[in-house]
Order: C-alpha cells, then structure tokens, then sequence
C-alpha cells in the first residue's frame, strides 16, 4: 500500500454499511459531496485539503460504495448517518464541508448535532425551496436514468457501487426529495454554533439574495470596520454554475482552508 493511499472502511451506522474514506492527518474535515456524486469525483479538493488535515470523504446513502436500504431520502436522515460516521470514527468535533444535497445535509448536521460540528462550509445549497432559482425545479423534473449514460456519472457507479441496477432507484429517490418542498426556520440557522463559510457561484442554482439572507442569519451583514468582522464569511465565485462551482478548486482552496484555519472565535 502507497505511503499516500487513504484509509478506507464501512461504519454500521442506522442499518448502513456507510463508506467512508481517510485522507492525511491532523484536524478532522468531514467532505460531503453531491448528488449522484462519489467520493472519487471530489479527488481535485481531497488532495489539497488533506495537507495539514484528516480529511473523511464519505458516500451517503445509495451512492458510490454505499448500498442503499429501505426508506426515503431526506436531509435529516443523512445528517443523523454522517453524525453517526463521526462518532463511530472518534472524529467529534469536526468541521464539515458540503456540497449541493451535501450542503443541505451539512445546515441539517450543524441543526440536529451542534456538538459534531466545530466550523461549517456551505457550498451551493439553500435551507429553504424558494431560496433557488424556479428553473432548478423544472431541470429536475426532466431528470431521467437515461440521461446519465455515457457520462462519469454513471461509469463510476457502474463501476463502485454494490449494485449497478440500482441506478434508477437512486435516481427516482434523490428526484423524490428535491422535489419536496422544504423550509429550514430561519431561527435554526440563526442559532447554529459553528462559525459557516457560504460558497455559490454567481450563476449557481441557490439565489444570491439567499445566500446573502444566510450570510445575514449566520452573523454577517455588518460594517465590519466597526462592527469588527463576523465570525462567519460569504464567498460568491465569479463565471460559475452550480456544477462548475466544484470545477474551480483553486478558487475553493484560496477560500475554505482560511476559513478552517482561523483561530475560533472568543465565546461571547
């Protein structure tokens, strides 16, 4: 085995046999990625963060290695899984990063576990339906199995997952859940303890008037020259949609280590 190869495993977590990859050392960075995604798909972002960092790459229910169960997707159930992962890996508190539903399952993870979460990176992910552009629905209800052939999509699930039939029932699972209509309370948001890096891009699904109102619950929205400067932070990528936004890790790795690496705020 590579010096560099990751520690790789399943933890038994709420009836899954939930993959999970370690990357690096140091402080634990839990990595959520997106919808239809694995973990190999995020390899432009693993390397880099895991300089300095124990970087843990997991596959959420139904996708990459991780076989799927009997019950719905939902937000809330993939935050109670990674929140599971943590504490099966001894990885309490952690940062967490995620992206698109890894994002959402991150706001939920920092919601139900505020004790697993030390610092939050939001990427490209609203905490409530009308926080995204109208055209993003209409795009996901056009989404079939068939549209995924030919595409890295589907050749690395074809290719990791347990059971490559499953394909489809992924898709209508993940399209069920996107299409529920969902609405965090701005309270909960607001009261998150972890201090939370907002990531979209300027052409990204999440509007960037939401993602300003979440700068805003989170603690920003404030001239900082007197105010002194929030413990969280808004970063709007420039020339990025919602799947460019993870094609850009240089702007990614100019951002989220910072972030990470800044001394914790003082308890006020």
């Amino acid at each position: 085995m590579s010096a560099n190869a990751p520690q790789t495993g399943y933890a038994p977590v709420n009836g899954l046999r939930m993959y999970y990859e370690v990357h690096g050392a140091g402080r634990p960075l839990v990595l959520l990625h997106g919808s239809f995604m694995a973990i190999e798909m995020l390899t432009p972002l693993i390397g880099p963060l895991a300089e300095g960092r124990r970087v843990i790459a997991v596959e959420l229910q139904g996708h990459g290695h991780t076989a799927d169960i009997d019950r719905p997707f939902s937000y809330e159930q993939l935050a109670d899984d990674t929140a599971a992962l943590l504490r099966h890996l001894g990885a309490v508190p952690a940062d967490v990063a995620g992206y698109s539903l890894g994002g959402g399952v991150a706001l939920q993870l920092a919601i139900r576990h505020p004790e697993v979460v030390r610092k939050l990176v939001v990427i490209s992910a609203p905490f409530n339906s009308a926080g995204q552009y109208p055209e993003v629905t209409a795009t996901i209800e056009q989404v079939t199995p068939e549209l995924f052939a030919g595409t890295p999509v589907r050749e690395i699930y074809d290719r990791i997952a347990p059971h490559p039939e499953a394909f489809p029932t992924l898709v209508r699972k993940l399209i069920e859940m996107d299409l529920q209509p969902f609405d965090w309370p701005a309270e909960a948001i607001k009261a998150i303890p972890a201090p939370t890096l907002i990531v979209i891009g300027d052409s990204d699904g999440p509007l960037p008037e939401h993602a300003v109102a979440m700068f805003r619950l989170r603690g920003g929205g404030v001239f900082g020259d007197v105010a002194g400067l929030p413990a969280s932070q808004l970063a709007v990528l420039p020339g990025a949609t919602h799947v460019g936004v993870m094609m850009r890790p240089d702007l990614l790795m100019a951002i989220i280590p910072p972030f990470l690496d800044a001394p914790m705020p003082e308890p006020s």
